[in-house]
C-alpha cells in the first residue's frame, strides 16, 4: 500500500450556513489539498462530521470527491461505526470506483472487549471489497484498541494492511511497531504525534491540521520519510501553536475556522457541535498573520 505513505488529510464536510453540504466549498478544498502536495485524501472520516449525514449525503460527498479528484491522487473512504452488520453492508454496498482503501473506526460506545473489536474488524474485512485501516482513538470512542490486538488482526486477516493510531501513548506505538508485520503500516492520526511516531517507524500521518496546511504537513511527512529529523523538528515546532488552535474547542470546529479565514470553506458544523467562540477566533486570526510558512 504504497499509496499510505506520507501524508494525508481527513477532509472536513463544508456546509453552508443553513447545514446543507456546500460542495462548491469541498471542491475548493480538494483543489486546495492537490495543489499543496498533499499524498492522499480521507472521504468521511471523523473530521468530516460523518455521524451527521444521512446514507443519500454520504454517497453525493463520495462520488463528488471521485470526480473531482479525477484519479490525481489515492483516495480512503471512512466507513466505520458501532453497529457491526450496518458496517458490512455498507461496505457490500459502497461503490468502490476510485478509492484505494477504507479507513474504519473501532466500535464506539459499546465498549466491546478486544475479542469483540478483533471480531468486528474480521467481519468488516471479509465483507471489505478494498484494503481496510484500523481506526483507533481512544479518546472518542471510550475504548482502546491494544497492541495485542492491532497485531492479532494485522497477522490473520489478510486486508487489513494499516493502522491509524490515535491513541497518544509512545508505549502502545513502539509495541506494535516491535511485533507488526512487516508490511503492515503504522499511520499517526494526531498531528502532533506524526514526528515522534514517524521516528519510530511510522510511515505518514492521516492530518486534521492539513485541511488548512497540506504543504506544511506534506513536508513534514516527507522529511521524516527522508530521516531528515532536524528539519522536520523545526517545521513540527512551528505547527505546534496552529495544531493547538485546531483542537482547543473540538474538531473539526477549530480547522473549519481556520478554512474559514483562508476563503476556502464557511465555519458551520451540525449540532451536536457548534463553532468556536470569538475568542478563539480571533486567536486563530492573530496567529495567521504570523504563522509560518514552509
Amino acid at each position: 500500500m504504497n499509496e499510505l505513505y506520507g501524508a494525508g488529510v481527513a477532509l472536513v464536510t463544508p456546509f453552508h450556513s443553513d447545514g446543507t453540504i456546500d460542495f462548491g466549498g469541498l471542491e475548493r478544498l480538494i483543489e486546495h489539498q492537490i495543489s499543496g502536495g498533499m499524498d492522499y485524501l480521507v472521504s468521511l472520516g471523523t473530521t468530516g462530521e460523518v455521524a451527521t449525514l444521512s446514507e443519500s449525503e454520504r454517497k453525493a460527498v463520495w462520488a463528488f470527491t471521485v470526480e473531482k479528484v479525477k484519479g490525481r491522487i489515492p483516495l480512503v473512504a471512512g466507513i466505520g461505526g458501532n453497529n457491526t452488520a450496518e458496517i458490512v453492508h455498507q461496505l457490500e454496498q459502497f461503490d468502490t470506483t476510485g478509492y484505494a482503501a477504507v479507513l474504519s473506526v473501532s466500535p464506539y460506545y459499546n465498549k466491546p472487549t478486544q475479542e469483540g473489536i478483533f471480531q468486528h474488524y474480521r467481519a468488516i474485512a471479509a465483507a471489505s471489497p478494498l484494503p481496510v485501516i484500523l481506526y483507533n482513538v481512544p479518546g472518542r470512542t471510550g475504548s482502546n484498541v491494544s497492541p495485542e490486538t492491532t497485531v492479532r488482526l494485522a497477522r490473520e486477516v489478510g486486508n487489513i494492511v494499516a493502522t491509524k493510531e490515535a491513541s497518544g501513548s509512545l508505549e502502545q506505538f513502539g509495541k506494535i511497531m516491535r511485533d507488526k508485520p512487516e508490511d503492515f503500516l503504522l499511520i499517526s492520526g494526531d498531528d502532533g504525534a506524526t514526528l515522534p511516531m514517524m521516528a519510530m517507524g511510522g510511515v505518514g500521518v492521516i492530518s486534521v491540521v492539513g485541511n488548512a496546511f497540506p504543504t506544511q504537513v506534506a513536508t513534514l511527512a516527507k522529511m521524516c520519510l527522508e530521516n531528515n529529523f532536524e528539519a522536520a523538528r523545526r517545521l513540527h515546532s512551528k505547527l505546534i501553536r496552529i495544531t493547538e488552535l485546531c483542537f482547543i474547542e473540538g474538531n473539526p470546529a477549530g480547522v473549519k475556522a481556520i478554512l474559514h479565514e483562508l476563503g476556502i470553506c464557511g465555519p458551520t458544523v451540525r449540532l451536536p457541535l457548534v463553532g468556536v467562540s470569538a475568542q478563539l477566533q480571533e486567536a486563530i486570526r492573530s496567529e495567521l498573520e504570523t504563522f509560518a510558512v514552509v
